[in-house]
C-alpha cells in the first residue's frame, strides 16, 4: 500500500498555545492575537484540557455590553450574558471541551468540527492530556497531495486488489484531485464498490466513474 489514511496526529500542530483557568480576559485576547489563533485550550494539572476559550466566548463581552439580565429574552441567553461579565478563563471557557484523539481519522475530526460548530479541536491522549491541536486548515492538508500519487494509490490499492488475476481495462486520470475512471469491467456489480473506494482516497475532490461492461 502506497498511502495510508491520515490520522489527526499526522496533520495536527504540536506546538500549542494554552492558558490556565486563572488567565485574565486581556491576557487571553493578547494570546489569540500574538499566536494568530481563534481559540485556546484551558489547562490544569498535568496538561489536562478542561475547556476552551474562543473568540466567540470573548466577544460576548462586547455583544452584551451595558445590558442587564432583564434585557435578555429567554433563559438560554443568560449563559452568554454571564460570559459578558467574566474576567478569567474559568468563567469564559466552554466546558467540557470538545477534543479529539490523535488516532482519529481526518474525516472524523472534520465531522466533529462541523457538528459542534468549532474551528479547531485540542488533541488529547488517553489521559486527556494535551498533545496538539488540529484546525480546519490542518484538515485541508490532505488536498495538497499530488495527482500522480492519488492515481498510483487508486491503481495499486483499489483496482489491482479487486482484480488480482485479471486487471480490467481501466484508464485512471487525475487532474487537480478530480478523478476520472473510464474503461471496461467484466463484473459491473463491483462498480459501486470501486466508486466508494475511489472517493475515500485522500486528496480526491470528486470522482467521475465511467466504467461499463466490455462490448461483446
Amino acid at each position: 500500500m502506497r498511502y495510508t489514511q491520515s490520522n489527526v496526529s499526522d496533520v495536527m500542530t504540536q506546538t500549542v498555545v494554552s492558558v490556565s483557568r486563572t488567565a485574565v480576559y486581556k491576557e487571553i485576547v493578547r494570546t489569540l492575537a500574538e499566536w494568530k489563533v481563534s481559540a485556546v485550550p484551558v489547562l490544569e494539572g498535568e496538561n489536562r484540557v478542561i475547556g476552551v476559550v474562543s473568540e466567540a466566548d470573548l466577544l460576548s463581552k462586547e455583544e452584551h455590553k451595558g445590558r442587564e439580565q432583564t434585557d435578555v429574552d429567554g433563559l438560554h441567553r443568560l449563559g452568554d450574558l454571564a460570559k459578558a461579565g467574566a474576567r478569567t478563563a474559568e468563567d469564559l471557557m466552554s466546558t467540557p471541551a470538545v477534543t479529539v484523539h490523535g488516532g482519529a481519522t481526518v474525516a472524523e475530526a472534520a465531522r466533529a468540527m462541523a457538528h459542534r460548530g468549532v474551528k479547531s479541536l485540542p488533541v488529547v491522549d488517553a489521559e486527556g492530556r494535551l498533545v496538539g491541536i488540529v484546525s480546519r486548515s490542518d484538515l485541508l492538508k490532505v488536498y495538497l497531495r499530488g495527482d500522480d500519487d492519488i492515481a498510483a494509490e487508486i491503481r495499486d490499492d483499489v483496482i489491482a486488489p479487486l482484480f488480482p488475476h485479471r486487471e480490467p481495462t481501466v484508464e485512471i486520470r487525475v487532474e487537480e484531485g478530480i478523478v476520472t475512471l473510464s474503461g471496461h469491467m467484466a463484473d459491473t456489480a463491483l462498480i459501486p464498490l470501486v466508486t466508494r473506494l475511489v472517493r475515500a482516497v485522500e486528496g480526491v475532490v470528486s470522482a467521475d466513474i465511467r466504467l461499463n461492461a466490455p462490448v461483446a
